[in-house]
């Protein structure tokens, strides 16, 4: 047998240990890619829901393809939709998230006759697929990460992290509606900007400098929470690389730079957004608050959150006005909150001193925390399931250390491994049972809002919009023989919404349109005279006028040979409507010579002529009336 040399039996050891670990990080990447497919693929065949008809199917950027894409990195996320209210932006801090609308309009170039029969439809599903595909390449990507850099002895709580974080049934709305794009990416930067700097930390490449800042303007442009490893990733790298202060600060120079930057343009594009106070509820939930009571619910809201996170059951697509009551501070819960998150604060700042990743795990958890709590701003919300999406990484990594730790208290290794493969069996059975679950509800809007209104039955929005769902599957040729009733479930929900907020404009409109099919013309004008008297420039008013004001005049034409009396009434609502139709005014003349009121056909045709001055029937008119 050849011997072998010095060389060799100091290589083979190593060559082997690194082959080991390369195939178990491949076969756990593996399990997560598995795991994430199983989990979402039964997204794959849904629809837009949401917001998305306002940041995709409504935004004329993102229709325009790759030549909007310029417009999209120049202007406020939602200006297109605010531009088509005729409104100015409404939300404070306003929304510059340019990167993944870009996607969105790359993708409407690239494939937007994907669908032969309905081109948005077939898009729809394929950016259903790009989202789990980005979501579970972000977790992969996490892994390793963890994985090299900061569980380097213990590949078991870097899995479990990773695996706790693609299975939180909390994410389908991230993953499950399209236009949270902008959370994965926003992540998936980040982690990227987490490898590249830690990399450079051990290689001194300044081109993997490079890529990190890349990756992190990339963060930023997707979502602005990136701006929150200022903090967290000199944090990091204290605490891993045993940084001091100093090296901690000059590790981060690059993206402070960067972050500068990212600032800048954001300013000088959407500036401070609305500089007054949102006059609609559903945008400003603490509207009807006293002082005292805002500041008592938004710190009560915090522990919403953390129940989410253990018990993410019901979940639901808005928690806007009047899902959460407001509190007092006489409400035992609003000083759990305080002690709960006062105790989290203080363990970081312990944690911290001693180096504990348990301290990165807090913080990554209450800063992204912070920016959506409203504590720090408003941000138009109370709480949304996708604004925890971040902040759901820190808890994912306290739970697998929590778990890792569990598993050790058991001394025997044939049982530790026989119970932890049952307890995280278990754990993702469940997860997975609920996921799949809810993302069947994401399938559309008519579907996530009909069950969103029994989950959270106080609120005006979901209630609103379950509301339109009805009258939407009432249009459906296949429901015909339901139209009636699904109207009248409509009805029902649109009701309960203008009861709750009693301001609430799309209620009354889509009220307007239910009793419009059921052809009940005078309360149809009575709803969209609601809602004109609150949005008096919304511009689904003037169509909607419209179409009601031809609905009278269409009755008038068919009842004015046998009731040319009831015809006039129909032929002066119709006018009162659009008073400058000249056909209205002239049937008002017409049917009122018709009945010998000679004076009104008079003044009807003299209107006709006032606004069509060659109108030649209207002449006709005049010179057949019997003079005095």
């Amino acid at each position: 047998m050849k011997q072998q040399t010095k060389k060799e039996a100091h290589l083979l050891p190593t060559d082997i240990t690194s082959n080991f670990r390369f195939a178990y990080l491949k076969t756990q990447a593996l399990i997560l890619v598995i795991v994430g497919l199983l989990f979402y693929a039964n997204t794959f065949n849904n629809e837009y829901a949401l917001d998305d008809g306002i940041v995709i199917q409504g935004n004329e950027y993102v229709q325009q393809g790759v030549h909007g894409i310029r417009k999209i990195f120049k202007t406020d996320a939602y200006e297109s939709f605010y531009r088509q209210m005729g409104s100015t932006q409404q939300l404070s801090g306003g929304r510059y998230r340019p990167f993944s609308i870009a996607t969105f309009a790359l993708e409407q170039q690239l494939f937007k006759t994907s669908d032969k029969t309905d081109p948005q439809l077939g898009l729809a599903h394929f950016r259903h697929f790009v989202n789990v595909l980005c979501y579970v390449f972000s977790v992969v990507l996490l892994l390793f990460f963890l994985r090299k850099f900061i569980f380097k002895k213990n590949h078991l709580v870097a899995f479990l992290t990773c695996l706790i974080f693609l299975i939180h049934p909390i994410h389908t709305e991230v993953v499950a509606n399209v236009k949270s794009r902008d959370e994965i990416l926003s992540f998936l930067f980040i982690v990227l900007t987490f490898i590249s700097v830690f990399n450079y930390r051990e290689t001194k490449n300044m081109l993997v400098l490079f890529f990190g800042l890349l990756f992190y303007f990339l963060a930023l442009l997707s979502k602005e929470y990136a701006i929150t490893l200022l903090v967290l990733l000199p944090m990091l790298l204290f605490i891993i690389k045993n940084d001091n202060t100093s090296e901690g600060v000059i590790s981060v120079i690059g993206i402070s730079v960067v972050a500068g930057i990212y600032l800048y343009i954001r300013f000088s594009i959407v500036g401070k957004g609305a500089t007054f106070e949102n006059p609609d509820v559903l945008n400003n939930p603490y509207m009807f608050a006293t002082n005292p009571e805002k500041w008592a619910t938004k710190i009560e809201v915090l522990n919403h959150y953390l129940r989410a996170l253990f018990f993410p059951h019901p979940l639901s697509s808005d928690y806007s006005y009047n899902t959460i009551a407001y509190k007092n501070f006489f409400n035992p819960l609003v000083w759990l909150s305080i002690g709960i998150h006062l105790s989290l604060i203080a363990a970081t700042i312990v944690l911290f001193f001693r180096r504990n990743m348990i301290a990165f795990a807090l913080a990554f958890y209450l800063i992204h925390l912070a920016l959506v709590s409203n504590l720090l701003m408003d941000i138009g919300a109370t709480m949304g399931e996708r604004l925890i999406y971040h902040s759901s990484f820190g808890f994912a990594i306290i739970i697998a250390i929590s778990l890792d730790w569990l598993l050790k208290k058991i001394t025997d290794e044939k049982s530790r491994k026989t119970r932890g493969v049952l307890l995280i069996g278990t754990i993702v059975l469940l997860c997975g049972v609920k996921t799949i679950a809810r993302n069947a509800e994401w399938k559309n809007d008519q579907t996530l809002f009909i069950t969103d209104a029994q989950t959270v039955p106080n609120s005006a929005l979901v209630n609103g919009n379950a509301g339109k769902a009805f009258v939407d599957l009432s249009e459906k040729p296949e429901n015909k023989l339901q139209e009636k009733e699904l109207i009248e479930k409509g009805i029902y929900y649109l009701n309960r919404a203008i009861k709750i907020h009693p301001q609430y404009v799309n209620g009354y409109l889509n009220l307007g349109v239910c009793y419009f099919k059921r052809k009940e013309y005078d309360q149809t004008k009575k709803y969209w005279d609601i809602a004109k008297s609150i949005f008096p420039n919304n511009p689904l008013l003037k169509r909607n006028f419209g179409l009601l004001a031809a609905a009278y005049f269409n009755e008038g034409m068919i009842i004015g040979e046998k009731n040319p009396r009831e015809a006039i009434k129909r032929f002066e609502k119709a006018a009162e409507i659009e008073p400058s139709n000249a056909d209205y005014w002239y049937n008002i003349g017409g049917a009122s010579f018709t009945i010998k009121d000679y004076e009104k056909a008079r003044l009807a045709w003299s209107k006709t002529l006032e606004l069509k001055p060659d109108y030649q029937q209207a002449k006709v008119g005049m010179s057949a009336i019997p003079s005095k």
